[in-house]
């Protein structure tokens, strides 16, 4: 595919962070038997990956702001334009030696998202997608799974924060997915479900209690695809409510159908 020059510039900046990413990830298995452990490496990864990212994109693009999850709120002098950031989606897979996790990138104007880029370097996968311009992975155009019944899909879903009542309402809604899907998986890791949801490897995906950096690279890349994205609700509110399902369209309604019937989902 023949990338814009802003994909170009998101690309750059991604690759740079997992290459970091991917050499220190070679460390961590090393460290798993250590008395301390690899927790302290890994946050430290997680800082420079951060780092690398908002040196970049701002020598790129002086003045866009910045949310991310290290460093939190940069405003920049340019209002219209934010880069939302995750430098390591999927820590505890990280932390665990797993190979699923991703720098998520995504571009804000205007507050509406329009590209958003995932880097997994340790499968050397690279997702974009530019609003208008379709999916790709690894320039390859991209198509949510075209199946239509629970019985053959595999669903994904996430157990958010570490709380009771998250895991209590992650049981209940689930039940549809063991009882009703081929599959459920659990990956740890919002943006390479998202980015899976986009290239057909998983049909369905919904989780709870996500940030922006979490999920708003993989929405646009999901809906590019040709996928539905909405929040728990079935509304386009997913960065406010942190709440997401993506799928195809018939997947969608029914995972929005059934964890309804689960009553979990509270109004706001």
């Amino acid at each position: 595919m023949a990338r814009s020059a802003l994909l170009n510039v998101m690309v750059q900046a991604v690759k740079k962070a997992g290459r970091g990413l991917a050499r220190d990830f070679g460390e961590v298995e090393n460290l798993q038997v250590s008395l301390k452990g690899p927790g302290d490496f890994v946050s430290a990864a997680d800082r420079r990956a951060d780092k690398v990212l908002i040196e970049t994109l701002s020598r790129a693009r002086p003045g866009y702001g910045f949310l991310t999850e290290e460093s939190g709120e940069i405003p920049g002098s340019d209002t219209t334009h934010r880069w939302i950031v995750d430098p390591l989606d999927g820590t505890t897979n990280y932390l665990h030696g797993i190979p699923i996790f991703s720098v998520s990138l995504a571009l804000e104007r205007d507050g509406q998202i329009v590209a958003g880029v995932i880097y997994n370097p340790i499968l050397d996968e690279l997702y974009v997608a530019e609003r208008g311009a379709g999916a790709y992975l690894n320039d390859r155009r991209l198509r949510v799974s075209a199946r239509r019944d629970l019985s053959n899909s595999v669903i994904a879903g996430g157990l958010g924060k570490l709380s009771t009542d998250a895991r209590v309402r992650f049981v209940r809604e689930n039940t549809f997915a063991i009882t009703e899907a081929a599959g459920l998986r659990v990956n740890g890791s919002a943006a390479s479900d998202l980015a899976w949801v986009a290239s057909g490897r998983l049909d369905g995906y919904w989780q709870h209690g996500l940030s922006p950096w979490d999920m708003a690279a993989g929405l646009i890349i999901v809906a590019e695809a040709g996928g539905l994205v909405s929040d728990a609700q079935g509304r386009q509110a997913m960065m406010q409510t942190g709440s997401v399902v993506a799928g195809g369209a018939p997947i969608h309604r029914k995972i929005l159908d059934a964890i309804r019937k689960a009553g979990a989902v509270v109004a706001d």
